[in-house]
């Protein structure tokens, strides 16, 4: 091996991380487009039935389905928020409206029903501030730039959604845009192989992502009824909530049991704790618990197993790495992202006995 061999290794060597470090600080600073093209690509996704059924069932023309369910997207979304335009035009009426010294009370009573309830020493919540560094954090000069900072995202939000549905557009309607995109990274002689693993991972994830939202709408119908029946304030909100905490695994019903519970008890303020509050919160905690009962028991199954073709054990194990790697974000991705690597090995790893383990249900 001659000194020229080795310095075009080096040279080799070194372009190549250069090239990897160029490429990773380009995406970096493009985050913000790829963001919404897997928010496009989400949407697409979920659409696709729905583009399917227009075209075969009423014979609609291809622009022409896609604009409907493009419309029908977003006057989902334009509901979910005109639901809660109300619910923070009436939290701020009653913000106006607080007796700052009756509020304080029924809070003082509260604290000394259940410190009496439970035999313990009462609880000083105003000591428990004061003895924290929550204080500093209220500063009347940042107002002025928290209501800047809201606008300017607020208009960020706009750009998104207009970049998001734009996306979306031409992703349903050219089914085969994001592929043909795609397939110039794939080797040659490999395209067809490429192909039919993006068609694989386009059909599962599709019914993962109409399964996840009847999903949500299940919890939404169950939790909205079981707070009605307890007389929560804003239930339907807070239904919807608690049913969106879901698309986080494992750790998003028990946030949301937490915020259910919060809400339950400030709809009691003023009430005995021990014969009203006590009682209720015991009642909504057992019906959520047998909504949650349901939910792992017949509709996670139905998901995840008929969806994605996955054993519950994958499913989990798949969540808690990506959840110790990348946080909650990780959480939320592992299923489609696990259902991706599968469909990948199985069709350029097929050669491998784990691979064929994994993947003999695909």
């Amino acid at each position: 091996m001659n000194s020229n061999t080795i310095a075009y290794g080096i040279i080799r060597a070194v372009a190549i991380i250069v090239g990897v470090l160029g490429l990773l600080w380009f995406l970096y600073k493009i985050q913000s487009v790829l963001v919404y093209i897997a928010f496009a690509a989400v949407i697409s996704l979920m659409g696709r039935p729905l583009v399917s059924v227009l075209k075969r069932k009423l014979k609609f023309n291809n622009t022409l389905a896609v604009v409907c369910t493009l419309i029908l997207t977003i006057f989902l979304f334009f509901s979910i928020f005109t639901l809660f335009v109300p619910i923070v035009i009436e939290q701020g009426q009653l913000i106006g409206e607080i007796n700052v010294n009756k509020l304080g009370d029924d809070l003082d009573q509260l604290n000394q029903e259940v410190s009496d309830y439970f035999n313990v020493e009462k609880l000083s919540l105003l000591e428990l501030v004061r003895k924290t560094d929550l204080v500093q954090f209220f500063d009347l000069k940042a107002v002025p730039n928290t209501i800047n900072s809201f606008l300017s995202g607020f208009g960020a939000v706009l750009i998104g959604l207009f970049s998001v549905l734009f996306i979306s557009f031409f992703l349903l309607k050219d089914s085969q845009l994001l592929e043909n995109s795609l397939l110039v990274f794939a080797k040659n002689g490999d395209e067809t192989k490429f192909i039919q693993a993006f068609s694989k991972i386009k059909d599962l994830l599709s019914r993962y992502f109409v399964g996840l939202l009847l999903q949500i709408f299940i919890l939404f119908v169950l939790y909205a009824i079981l707070l009605l029946i307890f007389e929560v304030n804003n239930a339907i909100a807070v239904a919807l909530i608690a049913a969106i905490f879901n698309l986080i695994p494992y750790i998003g019903p028990l946030f949301g049991g937490i915020f259910v519970l919060l809400l339950a008890t400030t709809s009691h303020l003023g009430f005995d704790f021990s014969t009203v509050i006590l009682p209720k919160l015991s009642y909504i905690l057992i019906g959520y618990l047998i909504i949650q009962f349901i939910d792992n028991f017949l509709n996670q199954p139905l998901i995840f197993g008929t969806s994605v073709k996955s054993h519950p054990l994958e499913i989990f194990l798949a969540i808690l790495i990506f959840g110790l790697l990348f946080g909650i974000g990780g959480l939320i991705v592992a299923v489609p992202f696990y259902t991706a690597i599968k469909v990948i090995a199985k069709e350029f790893l097929s050669k491998y006995k784990i691979v064929k383990t994994l993947t003999k249900d695909l």
